[in-house]
């Protein structure tokens, strides 16, 4: 059984359709990636996913129906998204976002171990912990929004454009912790990029849309291996 299975997802704004009965299926510690260009329809899936945009068809996340499952509640069924622009409360210190991201954990030494458990992981998060977040480097922004999303405990995280802004070397980094996090943490993760060369070098498989349309799918390497997706879908 997948993890998460859509199938026939479509969703508008207003009168503008902006999916067409997109299907893809994720199974349990995949890195799955999705591609395309500005305006193909990436964001949207993702805000399907986590319930902020209404949608039509069936999404499918372990064993639930997550189109019944409330926005608000999708969290504590262990779905995390990192929004575009990360979304970091930069009014807010390092150590008070990662506390904002445990909002739906009552037990308050989980807390605290998880935010040390973080800390351990993202080291320049500890040395910053009582700066306002708007004063962090963007890459360190992107690094808060990850570790504050992952306070939740999430078992299926989404992620919108993580290399936005951020220099490549960075970017690298950025998914070398992912990579790191499916293997070591077993989290399941997809992510919307942009930058297919460096997210398929990552990713277990990946899927491709365009205009709305779900076009291709397929394993990372038979991805960036066929000329005809790169040049037609990619811009390659």
């Amino acid at each position: 059984m997948m993890m998460l299975d859509v199938r026939n997802l479509s969703a508008s704004y207003g009168k503008v359709r902006a999916l067409f009965d997109c299907s893809l299926a994720i199974a349990q510690n995949e890195f799955i990636v999705l591609l395309g260009a500005n305006g193909a329809g990436k964001t949207t899936l993702l805000r399907a996913l986590s319930g902020t945009i209404r949608s039509s068809g069936e999404i499918a996340y372990m064993g639930s129906d997550l189109q019944k499952i409330a926005p608000e509640r999708r969290l504590q069924n262990g779905v995390a998204q990192i929004p575009q622009g990360r979304g970091t409360f930069t009014e807010f210190t390092v150590d008070e976002n990662l506390t904002l991201g445990a909002t739906i954990v009552s037990d308050t030494r989980q807390v605290r171990q998880d935010k040390e458990r973080w800390y351990d992981r993202f080291p320049r998060l500890r040395e910053r912990r009582s700066q306002l977040a708007g004063n962090l480097s963007g890459g360190e922004q992107q690094m808060l929004a990850l570790a504050r999303a992952l306070m939740s405990r999430p078992k299926l995280l989404l992620c919108d454009e993580p290399s936005l802004g951020l220099a490549p070397v960075i970017t690298r980094e950025i998914f070398a912790i992912f990579k790191e996090l499916r293997d070591n943490d077993g989290l399941t993760l997809l992510v919307v990029e942009q930058n297919a060369d460096l997210s398929l070098k990552f990713a277990d498989r990946a899927y491709v849309i365009e205009a709305g349309h779900i076009v291709a799918g397929g394993s990372a390497s038979t991805i960036r291996a066929d000329e005809l997706i790169q040049k037609s879908y990619l811009g390659d």
